[in-house]
């Protein structure tokens, strides 16, 4: 179909597709096919660009797997796990947070930690210390209390590291 696109005059950009060596060997190729034309205008063949993105697409799948590992064992860890944005927004609440907290991971997400979920007497310490750890400063062994959704006063002891992206940003 890309091909007989093309001769029509219907180019496609980024078709992925596997192809198999003589040998049996399977390559993924991303396609790319423009339409040739003679000095009239006139449709005279395709030109087809492929680019071999096999090793790629596995460097991405074991991305995924160790992301998705890592993603399981924040969320199913034994302790309180709670990350924010650099508003201070909530924007990772995992199941013990929730079990020791009482609030469910939706009614989290997008609060202000500090404001939402901290009390009064420790608001400013706790704000210090997160926003330290926003700038690569971080704390171990921070205690400060939290309170449940019903009222119950639980003693955090916070560890606040720096979240970096891809390019330790």
């Amino acid at each position: 179909d890309v091909l007989q696109n093309a001769l029509a005059g219907n180019e496609t950009a980024n078709f992925e597709f596997v192809l198999k060596s003589k040998h049996g060997e399977a390559f993924t190729v991303l396609l790319n096919a423009t339409t040739r034309r003679d000095g009239k205008g006139n449709v005279t063949g395709v030109v087809g660009v492929g680019q071999d993105i096999t090793e790629l697409n596995q460097v991405l799948a074991a991305s995924k797997r160790v992301a998705d590992d890592l993603t399981r064992l924040i969320e199913t860890a034994n302790a309180p796990i709670f990350g924010i944005d650099t508003f201070g927004k909530v924007t990772e609440w995992n199941a013990k947070a929730s079990s020791l907290l009482g609030y469910s991971k939706e009614e989290a997400m997008g609060q202000n930690l500090v404001q939402r979920f901290i009390t009064e007497e420790f608001k400013a310490s706790v704000d210090e210390v997160l926003a330290s750890a926003l700038i690569g400063k971080e704390t171990a062994n921070f205690e400060f209390p939290m309170f449940t959704k019903f009222g119950e006063r639980r003693e955090i002891l916070l560890n606040a590291t720096t979240r970096r992206g891809p390019n330790d940003e």
